[in-house]
């Protein structure tokens, strides 16, 4: 039998060409590429020079893999860049943040120079509790103003920033602290989550309970609520802060000057301590903003719906539409079934022109259905982005149809928090898109798919997604761990880094991610992405979103295991019938193979996700391999997984003969 492909996905044969007028204004037209494929450096340079530098680099790029320089002598300030320069060119009374509170209880407008004023406020106290450049500051903070101003005030010192996720737990919390030998932590005593006030600071007291080299907790009053407080350390900051003089004089620094370190986890080994600098990375993030999503900062409303807590939120929230000038939307909030209309009213009242965010939040707003946003009007929005994980077809024209009206162009997004800024993507005004595909890199990146020896794999074939040439945004390793980060991403191919994920070329040679590289299963010794059966299963009309895991089979070497959630419209008693899983199976089959039809399907309300809004597929394959859990604390729901094991036990499951 031959092995199955992605002929569903690879000969998709949908096609969107840029507005008319849109590609006639675009900042990136199509000599962009030109430009860059005639000297990939001399781009980056001219992209350099969009930036403030106090003192120009001597050299664009020093590069022995897997170490690269960029801008080497260059002398500048990421918040300078991101704040002051934009007021002193008069434009300190532009909005830079229209903030609102989870459920719209608090609303906050914040120019450039309220900004500044914050900034320079949170430096002269950061200064105070001792925080000198080169120490490290943890911060464990929810979507509030002050997360921002401590971000640049961080930046401003030259002292590293270590943001951790205010879901993430506290051994999640004081393992970082621990890694990066953070003296400061910046919190909250808590936070709102769908309008209720939630404690944060707890978590961080347990934390720091074993950090005895924290010297201050920096606590900003968000709920009122009451918290335990340790004298001598702990210290709020309107006593610190506000009391604060609002001018600070800023230095320059290098441009590989640490700027912040973000952790990612890997499913066994302690998480990885991301290092990123300044120059080179601020260069990225601001030329890919600029272009990717054809930023007009005069006219432009836009909308990053990450967190400051994960790197799409750094790059995306913070750095690149500041050093941009941008006016952007900070909402506090997430989608959830008690507020399922909140994005819309937003979009109408803010008039936003630009909205960025995950393909799981576009299902689980596909899921509830096009008919909330019926009532308002969403046709200021020119430009949609996708970010996070690959994004079924399905999705995709939903997201365009339905919240673009059918006319905007939608950027599908592929990096990496070691990346630090998009590295393959459409342009809005250049690229004729395909429904789930990443398309072609950026200008200036260079990026292949090769086969098991490193060689590129022809138009229609699949293999490892690699980076062939250093990229001005990279990481400049793993915290304190030379070694892991030489195995980790540059042993697999010679000078050549290895991102993790698979991918195949249709026969254009444009590029559609597949996930994870141990997220491709091995059935019956055909190689099925997960990704490639999530696409074919949501491309069922009745689902709205689908988790693939592969479980041990004593059989087949590993089984497909399915979760799916329905759409709103489907009634349960229907979702939970044979003939509706049927259904599921040969679907899976049309689009895939018989080899692809998932062993079991489970038909679920909802699926484990991350506060930030990501599948936890590590759970769902523990749940088939009934396997005992770990922590699940860091759960939007943690009652979801035991719903799902309950249900797992009682379905009867699929023939599992692949046929």
């Amino acid at each position: 039998m031959p092995e199955p492909t992605l002929d569903a996905l690879l000969h998709e044969s949908r096609r969107f060409d840029p507005p008319a007028e849109l590609a006639a204004n675009a900042n990136a037209q199509p000599s962009l590429y030109d430009e860059a494929a005639r000297d990939r450096v001399a781009f980056w340079e001219r992209q350099a020079q969009w930036l403030r530098w106090d003192t120009k680099w001597d050299t664009a790029l020093e590069w022995e893999a897997p170490y690269a320089k960029w801008f080497v002598g260059g002398r500048l300030n990421a918040a300078v860049n991101a704040v002051d320069r934009h007021v002193e060119a008069g434009f300190g009374d532009k909005v830079a943040f229209h903030w609102v509170a989870d459920g719209d209880t608090d609303r906050r407008t914040i120019t450039y120079a309220d900004l500044q004023r914050e900034v320079a406020k949170t430096a002269n106290a950061l200064t105070e509790l001792g925080v000198q450049a080169g120490d490290r500051v943890a911060i464990y903070m929810p979507m509030i103003p002050e997360t921002i101003a401590t971000v640049l005030a961080c930046a401003r010192i030259g002292a590293p920033h270590n943001v951790v996720f205010c879901g993430f737990s506290s051994d999640a919390l004081k393992g970082r602290i621990l890694d990066a030998d953070a003296r400061v932590v910046v919190t909250t005593d808590g936070q709102y989550r769908r309008g209720a006030p939630t404690p944060v600071k707890p978590a961080v007291d347990d934390a720091v309970a074993d950090c005895p080299d924290v010297r201050h907790v920096l606590v900003v009053r968000r709920t009122g609520g009451d918290v335990q407080w340790t004298e001598g350390r702990d210290v709020w900051w309107h006593d610190v802060v506000d009391k604060q003089p609002d001018t600070h004089e800023a230095q320059a620094f290098d441009a590989e000057q640490p700027l912040f370190m973000m952790y990612t986890s890997g499913t066994t080994a302690k998480p990885k301590g991301i290092l990123h600098t300044t120059g080179g990375y601020l260069t990225q993030v601001a030329a890919t903003h600029r272009y990717v999503f054809d930023l007009k900062p005069d006219t432009d409303v836009y909308w990053c719906a990450a967190d400051i807590g994960w790197i799409t939120g750094h790059s995306y929230i913070v750095y690149g539409p500041l050093c941009n000038g941008a006016t952007s939307l900070l909402y506090e909030g997430t989608p959830h079934p008690g507020d399922q209309d909140r994005w819309w009213k937003l979009v109408e009242e803010f008039k936003v022109t630009i909205l960025y965010t995950a393909p799981t939040t576009i299902r689980t707003l596909m899921k509830w259905g096009h008919e909330l946003l019926a009532p308002y009007d969403l046709s200021s929005l020119r430009v949609l982005g996708s970010v996070g994980e690959p994004i079924n077809p399905e999705a995709w024209v939903w997201y365009r149809t339905y919240v673009g009206g059918g006319r905007t162009p939608v950027v599908d997004t592929w990096w990496q928090t070691e990346t630090g800024a998009i590295m393959i993507t459409p342009l809005p005004g250049v690229t004729s898109t395909k429904p789930g595909a990443a398309m072609t890199p950026f200008p200036g990146i260079s990026a292949d798919v090769v086969d098991n020896d490193g060689k590129p794999v022809p138009d229609g074939g699949g293999g490892f997604l690699v980076l062939t040439e250093p990229w001005p945004s990279m990481l400049r390793g793993i915290w304190g761990d030379d070694e892991r980060y030489r195995e980790t991403y540059w042993s697999r191919f010679d000078k050549t880094y290895f991102a993790g994920d698979g991918a195949k070329k249709d026969d254009d040679g444009d590029i559609w991610l597949l996930g994870r590289v141990d997220d491709v299963m091995n059935i019956s010794g055909h190689r099925i992405s997960t990704t490639e059966v999530e696409h074919a299963l949501v491309g069922h009309p009745a689902v709205a979103e689908a988790a693939v895991v592969g479980a041990t089979d004593p059989t087949t070497g590993q089984a497909i295991v399915a979760f799916v959630t329905p759409r709103g419209n489907v009634a349960e008693d229907e979702s939970k019938g044979e003939a509706f899983v049927q259904s599921l199976r040969d679907q899976v089959a049309k689009e895939i193979g018989p080899i692809a039809k998932p062993r079991q399907i489970l038909v679920t309300p909802e699926l484990p996700k991350t506060r930030s809004g990501k599948i936890m597929r590590r759970l769902l394959r523990d749940i088939a391999e009934n396997r005992e859990l770990g922590d699940v604390t860091t759960l939007l729901d943690p009652t979801v997984t035991d719903m799902i094991r309950t249900n797992l036990s009682e379905s009867a499951g699929g023939d599992g003969d692949g046929t």
